[in-house]
């Protein structure tokens, strides 16, 4: 069972690459990925298809479908699109196959810092580095006299300016759909809190002052939202900034791109990106870092297994980066970073730093019974108390049925 953390893939590579060619090969052999639906992951899909013979699966629940469709036999997809939140069911389940022979034939231009490593092998290849930080509206809160919130305190204090003002439908955006989202939302602003999520013997911590305090900040987010907010994922919060509807967010530094497609936003230039704000004053900023990146699957034929880790990389070359340089902060080399990445930046170097999200097993199970206990709590049918009590109970239930606590 995969219980070691996988660290954050590394810096973000500033290195200069020779653009390659739209597709330097021809493929032919029939291939599939199920990713994302964000746009790097569109930039990269992209491109894999100037190859040929491919068909790209963009879903925002691929985090739900991957596990049984690795698992088939043959698998349903030969390319997976992981994160460090996402891989650990592959890796448990034994779907995922080692890429060091991959790398050595196909990975000349990867980085160090592109190889992700469990027990000594190369189990996925990093494109990106990816958190939540603040993103704003420049011009509502120039307007309003706001200085640029650094603490959730000041992005409340700011939000009741906003609100009074009637400028825009509410202050604030929040991904707090039911179950994975909303989640989050609560591993992001416990340990700005100071908590650790498990203790020594793996039972969980959660049940404690911090987890109080992150709930009391959760609650209080809703004073400003959208009342459907428990059905608002990040492509919600996205477009509510495109279309005017909000002021503010901590949203996933890679829908920030977004915000200056001139094709679907109202706001292009007036949306800026600040570090995630701290729970606390002198914490780290409330928020966890992440890496994604494309993993093989291992119930496919060697030569399948060629051809797509192949393609990958052809997808996660520095022409795709140059093309969509604004989508992500990518670890391709060629990347230089923008305006629009100013915020993760910020985030990732701030001192404190935000933890990198646990990839373990008992954070997987911790994350479930947290997406399942927490709507109760925000509707108002439960306390913050016995919430904390439900989580730890559905903690300890399904991490004994998993072999993480006796």
């Amino acid at each position: 069972m995969y219980l070691k953390k996988l660290a954050l893939a590394g810096a973000v590579s500033l290195l200069g690459s020779t653009a390659f060619a739209a597709c330097s090969y021809e493929n032919e052999v029939p291939l599939k990925s199920l990713t994302a639906g964000f746009e790097a992951w569109k930039a990269v899909t992209d491109a894999m298809a100037e190859c040929g013979n491919f068909q790209a699966e963009l879903d925002q629940e691929f985090r739900t479908k991957q596990p049984a469709a690795f698992e088939a036999n043959p698998s349903l997809y030969q390319i997976g699109g992981v994160s460090n939140g996402t891989i650990t069911p592959l890796l448990n389940a034994g779907t995922i196959r080692p890429l060091d022979d991959l790398v050595e034939k196909y990975g000349e231009n990867l980085s160090p810092n592109q190889l992700i490593r469990v027990d000594g092998k190369i189990m996925a290849i990093a494109m990106m580095v990816n958190t939540q930080h603040l993103m704003y509206r420049a011009d509502i809160l120039a307007d309003l006299g706001i200085e640029t919130p650094s603490t959730w305190d000041e992005v409340f204090a700011a939000a009741e300016k906003i609100e009074e003002a009637g400028v825009v439908d509410h202050a604030i955006g929040a991904t707090m759909k039911s179950g994975w989202n909303l989640a989050q939302e609560f591993v992001n602003m416990y340990p700005g809190f100071g908590g650790s999520f498990f203790n020594a013997d793996n039972t969980t911590a959660v049940n404690s002052e911090a987890g109080m305090k992150a709930l009391d900040t959760m609650k209080r987010t809703l004073e400003f939202t959208d009342p459907e907010v428990l059905v608002s994922d990040s492509t919600y919060v996205q477009q509510q900034f495109q279309q005017g509807k909000i002021a503010m967010a901590n949203l996933w530094a890679s829908r920030a791109g977004a915000m200056n497609d001139e094709n679907e936003s109202q706001v292009v230039g007036k949306v800026s990106m600040a570090a995630a704000p701290m729970a606390m004053e002198g914490g780290a900023p409330a928020t966890t870092l992440w890496w994604d990146g494309i993993v093989i699957a291992a119930n496919i034929t060697d030569e399948e297994a060629d051809a797509a880790f192949r393609l990958a990389m052809e997808g996660l070359d520095a022409e795709t980066v140059q093309g969509a340089n604004e989508a992500a902060i990518w670890l391709v080399p060629g990347y230089e970073p923008g305006p629009l990445a100013a915020g993760a930046v910020a985030t990732a170097t701030a001192n404190p730093a935000p933890p990198a999200y646990p990839s373990t097993t008992q954070m997987g199970l911790l994350h479930t019974a947290l997406g399942n206990e927490l709507p109760a709590f925000l509707t108002g049918e439960r306390g913050a108390e016995a919430t904390l009590v439900a989580i730890e109970e559905a903690y300890t239930t399904s991490a004994k049925e998993a072999g993480v606590l006796e």
